[in-house]
């Protein structure tokens, strides 16, 4: 299967090497909107740099979408226009609007389309599914130093949307209310915040994301009437804590290494050669998206003084 990577930069470097170490595919092109930088990241990956985008489509049979979120949905529709299926990271796109439109066009055009929502496919999160019951409360803190790329929108929908699709796929239940604060720090956009996720049936889930934090820090904390779940995603740790006679007792949970975004692509690959769903739908990502505008939203009502 040959795929062709639109977009060189740090992540889509970053998946040119893990296409490479994906069994029974091929990187048959990059293209990136500057040639000098696609010609570079091809002859370090030993594969072809094309000038031209549509080039690029016509001589692969798939297409990973790695650029900034707002160019997303073009880049998306002239791959699935072309017949061809594409993996997009995440934020599937910049708006709802334009997720929805994506959703009915691949649908028509009967192609399979999976979103980056890599935090599913890390180890630590997949040792700890087993022991999934009936979250209550959640708690999940997603904290990185500052960095360059992402910037182009909101920690949310950066960094905190990783939770929150998480969280989704965790929680059999509709939010019925959403309450977030936040402020800007070194960008325009919101750099720090900070959501309490209200389900129907009970649950509970606090967020807070950060790029201007001083160490990364990615841990979620599931508590369930029988236990608490402790998931590291930066240490690719699991534990179980649970409560006999008020006294914890923790029970570290074997997690197997692997790559995530090896795994996803890998799944990705899998999916269209047995035709099968992907693990993290359009509809996926258009629910993750949809939450994170929300939060967004509602950050700017009320604590419009905070940003810039």
């Amino acid at each position: 299967m040959k795929i062709g990577l639109i977009g060189c930069g740090y992540l889509g470097k970053i998946h040119a090497k893990c296409i490479k170490e994906v069994s029974n595919v091929e990187l048959t092109g990059i293209y990136d909107i500057s040639h000098e930088t696609s010609q570079e990241v091809a002859t370090q990956f030993a594969t072809v740099a094309y000038s031209n985008l549509q080039s690029l489509i016509d001589h692969c049979d798939v297409v990973d979408i790695v650029t900034d979120t707002t160019t997303h949905f073009e880049l998306a529709k002239k791959t699935i226009l072309a017949g061809k299926h594409c993996f997009i990271e995440k934020p599937l796109t910049a708006t709802v609007e334009e997720a929805e439109k994506l959703i009915a066009l691949a649908k028509r055009q009967n192609i399979i389309v999976q979103v980056g929502h890599v935090e599913r496919y890390n180890p630590a999160f997949l040792a700890a599914l087993p022991y999934l019951s009936k979250p209550i409360y959640i708690e999940a803190h997603r904290l990185c130093p500052y960095n360059l790329r992402g910037t182009d929108v909101s920690v949310v929908h950066d960094l905190m949307i990783h939770d929150i699709d998480l969280i989704l796929s965790i929680v059999p239940s509709e939010i019925v209310d959403i309450q977030s604060t936040g402020y800007n720090y070194l960008t325009k956009q919101i750099d720090v915040a900070h959501a309490k996720l209200t389900f129907a049936n009970g649950a509970i889930a606090n967020i807070t994301a950060s790029r201007v934090a001083p160490h990364p820090v990615r841990k979620m904390y599931i508590y369930q009437p029988e236990n608490c779940l402790v998931v590291d995603f930066h240490e690719k740790k699991a534990e179980k804590t649970a409560f006999e006679n008020l006294t914890p007792s923790v029970t570290k949970i074997p997690v197997i290494e692997h790559n995530a975004i090896v795994e996803e692509l890998s799944d990705f690959v899998h999916t269209i050669q047995y035709k099968k769903i992907p693990r993290v739908t359009m509809e996926n990502g258009l629910n993750a998206l949809h939450i994170a505008d929300k939060v967004v939203t509602k950050i700017l009502q009320q604590n419009c003084h905070n940003v810039k």
